[in-house]
């Protein structure tokens, strides 16, 4: 018997990114590791990897992390 069930069906609401695929998905198609997400919408999910570069850079830039220079 297995300990963790593998979900089959998305959860409708929820959209990620798929990587692999560079498609947006309702519910979890795709594994884990190949999806950001979720995102409370489609047009959210379409913006993925702007969402994540914006982040990334104000992480990146954030004092309250880093003491030297932002990487490049």
């Amino acid at each position: 018997m297995a300990l963790f069930k593998k979900r089959t069906v998305g959860k409708p609401g929820e959209w990620y990114y798929c990587l692999e695929h560079k498609k947006v998905e309702e519910g979890p198609e795709c594994p884990a590791k190949d999806r950001i997400g979720p995102y409370a919408s489609r047009g959210e999910a379409e913006h993925a990897l702007e969402i994540a570069r914006e982040r990334n850079l104000e992480w990146e830039t954030d004092p309250r992390w880093h003491d030297g220079a932002p990487r490049e």
